[in-house]
């Protein structure tokens, strides 16, 4: 494994023979009489710092607290002339990843800087697989509702075609996580995915974010820049709240969709694109006011809705609980604790912002700052009878809901002959109409 080492040792020769002993062991060595130089270094931090322990001026150990005070990821191996166990114990706490005493056995120093470079890489696999799981687990579409799993076989069915897609539904609703795993699950998932905010996007400044400039194009401009367009080329360009972009810069946009191709300011000629166009809105673009006809059919090549939450209410606990795990892991607190009740006040709860303000409130929870109000929670009025009643045709309509009205195995999920099911159904008063395709065709 080659690296970049800093050598900090203030005796000229010795530091000379380090810095070529880790030459020799295929390093790059880079040698400082003190520890200052090596700080003032540390703008281009090296892999690995090997120092002496006493030296004038800033010391080894003062070097290693400066380091860790950094909170830089950085192996320190200190030397020392001197066998001082306290000051091994020092080092060793205050984060070293060796302790040597001179004089060392030159193979057991490049042994020990071999191990120490190891754990480093080690440490960042770890912590790169750390964040990929934390990246997959927020951009998981949670529920078992039929809504839900109506989006997710559709997403399904769309992400291996390389077609254009607009996204429509309320805020919050994951519109971009929908995006994104349209891209995922598609054949540009190793390009890029380049999201552009168009209810943002300043007019004045719209040609340059867009399509780029060449070196020269404005005073200013002394290098020349790809726009957005052009940086999404090979992946997918997601659009974000298209009606929001104002009518002379879609006038702009539809001409390059259309074209597949850009043209930078101060070029005269075409660059080629090679993207998939995702672009979601919260309304049909077909009543918005301003909006070109003309970009809507270009955009809409085929559609997809995102489900409020109301639509997927019996997915609301699992997806709070989901973002207050999340949350509490990386805020390095337990699993906060969500009861049954708990859950039936977030299902009654209305959720205007969708999952949205839903995750908001579970990473809230998570910290303990989010408090449903006992008061909001109201078991039905009546008789034991008729509240048990009502607790009862709340979960048969859920078990059917996930079962896309399937009463076969909405029958088995609750333990219940299907005959039972189907009179409690009657008796409170599901409709049976539409559902015999639903049914299994090998039982009468």
């Amino acid at each position: 494994m080659t690296a970049r080492l800093f050598v900090v040792e203030d005796d000229d020769d010795h530091r000379a023979a380090l810095c070529d002993l880790m030459q020799a062991a295929g390093h790059q060595a880079q040698g400082f009489a003190g520890g200052a130089g090596a700080m003032a270094a540390l703008t281009d931090p090296p892999d690995l710092i090997l120092t002496d322990l006493r030296m004038p001026g800033m010391d080894g150990l003062a070097l290693l607290r400066a380091v860790r005070g950094h909170h830089l990821d950085l192996p320190v191996i200190l030397l020392t002339g001197h066998g001082d166990i306290g000051h091994a114990v020092q080092a060793i706490r205050a984060g070293a990843d060796d302790f040597l005493e001179k004089p060392y056995d030159a193979a057991h120093l490049i042994a020990v800087v071999a191990r120490a470079l190891a754990a480093r890489a080690t440490r960042a696999e770890v912590t790169r697989l750390q964040q990929v799981l934390a990246e997959r687990a927020e951009a998981t579409i949670l529920g078992q509702s039929h809504a839900i799993s109506t989006l997710r076989d559709r997403i399904a069915a769309l992400a291996p075609l390389d077609v254009d897609v607009l996204i429509t539904g309320e805020t919050g609703t994951g519109k971009e996580l929908a995006a994104r795993a349209l891209h995922a699950g598609g054949s540009r998932a190793t390009g890029p995915f380049v999201a552009i905010n168009c209810a943002a996007l300043p007019e004045s400044m719209a040609d340059l974010i867009l399509f780029g400039h060449a070196a020269g194009a404005f005073p200013g401009a002394a290098a020349a820049r790809a726009g957005k367009l052009e940086e999404a080329s090979g992946g997918t360009l997601m659009l974000d709240e298209i009606e929001g972009m104002a009518p002379s810069v879609q006038a702009k946009l539809l001409r390059a969709l259309q074209e597949r191709s850009v043209e930078r300011l101060g070029e005269s000629g075409l660059r080629p694109l090679n993207l998939r166009v995702i672009a979601t809105a919260k309304s049909d673009l077909r009543d918005a006011t301003g909006f070109r006809k003309d970009l809507y059919y270009r955009l809409a090549g085929t559609g997809l809705r995102t489900p409020t939450l109301h639509e997927a209410g019996e997915d609301i606990p699992l997806i709070f609980r989901h973002y207050a795990v999340l949350a509490a892991r990386r805020y390095g607190r337990g699993d906060p604790p969500v009861t049954w009740m708990f859950e039936q006040q977030l299902k009654r709860r209305a959720w205007p912002g969708n999952v949205r303000e839903l995750k908001a409130a579970a990473e809230a929870h998570a910290l303990g700052l989010f408090d449903l109000n006992p008061d909001s929670f109201r078991l039905p009025e009546g008789t034991l009878a008729e509240r048990v009643a009502a607790f009862e045709a709340r979960e048969i309509a859920a078990v059917l809901d996930r079962h896309r009205n399937n009463t076969l195995r909405a029958a088995e999920t609750l333990g219940l002959p299907r005959r039972t099911l189907n009179d409690k159904m009657r008796r409170y008063g599901f409709t049976l109409s539409g559902l015999a395709d639903q049914q299994d065709k090998t039982l009468p």
